[in-house]
């Protein structure tokens, strides 16, 4: 790695004031931000790095005012294992349980989870090989080579490497908001529509807490995921699921640069039963618009894929009953 200047505060907005300088980059647990160092992926070095461990107080699960409150340091493996989040926010403990591995889960933060970079292997690298679209080039080299794992739903600017966070759909199908040093953001739209890859996070702003509704009575939830390897992997697609008498939340992620709701899937199951029929039906519904790339298959039963995330939307439904 190259020299940078490591800035530990201790409060936020010490942190802000740091993240003003140029070049400089948050640190939260650091599991994907030292990597990208390491493997000089960016176009520019961190020349600061904000350290936002040294700020007490960021770190807490609580529930508070009808809603489930998670400070953005808190370790995801402790939202794995929480007894309130896994009984009453189903797909979130399911979420962070189905997280890397028990060592990452334990350095990695919620903030940190929900604002990592994504994992397509031309960004990624090393030594930024392919100045591509997402680091402000002029090509998604992804669309002329392997392209197995990218967007089944098009791309953001001609970008489309995928969202590789678990936690995302989670918290897009619990209907949480994303607070931050600036604003209240609904989840769904934290993911930047215009940056290829990115959340909506100014350059000096600073997630600080995800609050959760309380669910529904009745209400259940739920969590699927598939991985190349079941421990530590990131998903080839998964997906998260909140079904109550009255409503129907269902998210896709790892297959467009940010989470998708599938609001298809959605209309179809919405006060149905739930059963093989309809979640069968909810299923083709999510995938219906999906176009699968080069290299995910020409023919529709070799389509892996979209067949993966029509069947975990399922899953997931069946799951809710």
């Amino acid at each position: 790695m190259k020299r940078f200047t490591l800035v530990n505060p201790k409060t936020i907005n010490e942190a802000v004031t740091a993240l003003k300088a140029e070049g400089a980059y948050v640190r939260a647990g650091g599991t994907d931000l030292f990597g990208t160092m390491k493997d000089e992926i960016l176009m520019t070095y961190p020349k600061t790095v904000v350290n936002l461990k040294t700020i007490p107080g960021l770190a807490y699960i609580k529930e508070e005012s009808g809603m489930l409150k998670i400070g953005a340091m808190t370790p995801v493996e402790d939202i794995a294992k929480n007894s309130i989040v896994k009984t009453k926010y189903t797909a979130l403990a399911e979420a962070a349980e189905r997280t890397a591995s028990p060592h990452l889960r334990e350095a990695g933060t919620i903030g940190g989870n929900i604002c990592q970079m994504n994992r397509c292997w031309f960004f990624r690298q090393v030594d930024n090989r392919f100045p591509c679209i997402r680091k402000g080039g002029n090509m998604c080299y992804a669309m002329a080579g392997d392209n197995r794992y990218h967007s089944i739903f098009g791309g953001i600017n001609a970008c489309f490497a995928v969202n590789p966070s678990d936690i995302a759909p989670a918290l897009v199908a619990l209907n949480a908001k994303i607070v931050t040093t600036k604003s209240t953001i609904e989840a769904e739209n934290f993911w930047s529509m215009s940056v290829p890859g990115s959340t909506v996070l100014g350059a000096d702003e600073i997630v600080t807490e995800i609050q959760v509704p309380t669910p529904p009575a009745g209400a259940k939830s739920a969590f699927l995921k598939m991985a190349i390897r079941r421990s530590i992997d990131f998903p080839v697609v998964n997906c998260a699921t909140m079904i109550s008498a009255n409503d129907a939340r269902i998210c896709l992620n790892a297959v467009y640069p940010k989470p998708v709701r599938a609001v298809d899937a959605e209309a179809a199951i919405k006060g149905k039963a739930i059963d093989e029929t309809n979640a069968e039906a909810a299923g083709a519904a999510a995938v219906a618009k999906a176009t699968a790339l080069p290299s995910m298959g020409t023919n529709p039963g070799t389509k892996w894929k979209i067949q993966i995330a029509k069947t975990l939307v399922k899953r997931t439904i069946l799951a809710c009953k």
